[in-house]
């Protein structure tokens, strides 16, 4: 990708994902996503792409398709391994106006990730680090520096998420 379209990247962008590697020889990029499903990179979705260095530019999915864990993304102006490889450590932003509305109780993981996490008790556990998806629900990974604990993303477990404040209050059950 060219650097002449460098800009400033817009206040109210979200973070939702990062160039890991590339896969192939047409310039695919492999994606941490932070976003929970991959289908939020839609074809002709538009994105800020912002480099190591800090240079952004406005880059176009061409298509996204899910990959081990992460995403595979194809994006404008990308059509070989090394223009690709001149991308890792890059990260992918986008206009949080773009984002679809959720339902009432739900989140957005990235609204969730690094969120301080306390008992009802009010003893502080640690911020959420990752997000795991299981099938039956999530598992927040909640870590507090070398401790560690999952958290199951239920009901019945977290009682309060306030992204305001900045707070979830869970209530373990027996054996966490």
């Amino acid at each position: 990708m060219k650097s002449s379209n460098d800009r400033p990247l817009p206040d109210d962008t979200q973070l939702m994902g990062e160039i890991v590697g590339v896969h192939g020889l047409s310039g695919a990029l492999k994606i941490r996503s932070y976003a929970e499903s991959p289908k939020l990179f839609e074809a002709d979705l538009k994105l800020y792409l912002e480099t190591p260095e800090g240079h952004v530019q406005v880059c176009c999915v061409e298509w996204a398709q899910p990959h081990g864990k992460g995403v595979l993304l194809a994006i404008t102006g990308v059509a070989d391994r090394e223009s690709a490889e001149g991308l890792v450590g890059s990260r992918l932003l986008m206009d949080r106006a773009m984002l679809p509305d959720l339902e009432e109780g739900t989140y957005y993981w990235f609204e969730l990730i690094g969120l301080p996490v306390y008992t009802t008790q009010g003893q502080y556990l640690g911020d959420i680090k990752t997000i795991l998806p299981t099938g039956s629900n999530d598992v927040y990974v909640v870590r507090d520096g070398d401790a560690e604990i999952l958290i199951p993303a239920l009901t019945s477990v977290v009682e309060v998420i306030d992204t305001d404040q900045r707070r979830m209050e869970v209530n373990l059950p027996e054996g966490l």
